[in-house]
């Protein structure tokens, strides 16, 4: 006979995580999570999310990009891409032009407002990357940035 163990009687002293640790997933999110809450906190005072800096460095980098360019590197759905663009717009930090060469699309350009607010903000980035990943080495870093981006290209 099977007795029924008291569960009132089990006491975690150390939480056991040693499978979840051999997870890829488990510690992409886990470093991605820390590194994303010192992004929030840096990026607050440019008044950027996440996805408002990558747009709008994205456009820095490729000016005259065309949302559906911009969908396609940063996996947005085109809903909300316009959304995005449309607040970035308002804000004055981008601008949409006609795309030279395909009359249906517009191709998207920073202001000087949104360029100089890119500048300041790839500094923050670059300096909170590196304060948050401060127990790498710099290639070791380089490896960490390599092997990730072989998981999704």
């Amino acid at each position: 006979m099977h007795s029924a163990k008291d569960p009132s009687t089990d006491i975690v002293d150390t939480v056991n995580t040693d499978f979840l640790r051999t997870l890829v997933g488990y510690n992409a999110r886990r470093a991605a999570l820390s590194i994303i809450e010192v992004f929030t906190e840096c990026m607050a005072v440019h008044q950027l999310k996440i996805v408002e800096f990558s747009l709008l460095n994205l456009v820095a980098h490729n000016p005259g990009v065309t949302s559906r360019q911009v969908c396609n590197s940063l996996n947005i759905l085109a809903p909300n891409l316009v959304n995005l663009v449309t607040l970035l717009e308002k804000r004055g930090l981008l601008v949409r032009r006609p795309h030279p060469f395909d009359g249906r699309a517009m191709g998207l350009y920073l202001s000087e407002e949104g360029q100089a607010l890119n500048e300041r903000a790839e500094q923050t980035v670059s300096a909170l990357e590196i304060e948050a990943t401060s127990s790498l080495t710099a290639a070791e870093r380089k490896t960490l940035i390599r092997l990730l981006q072989k998981i999704y290209d």
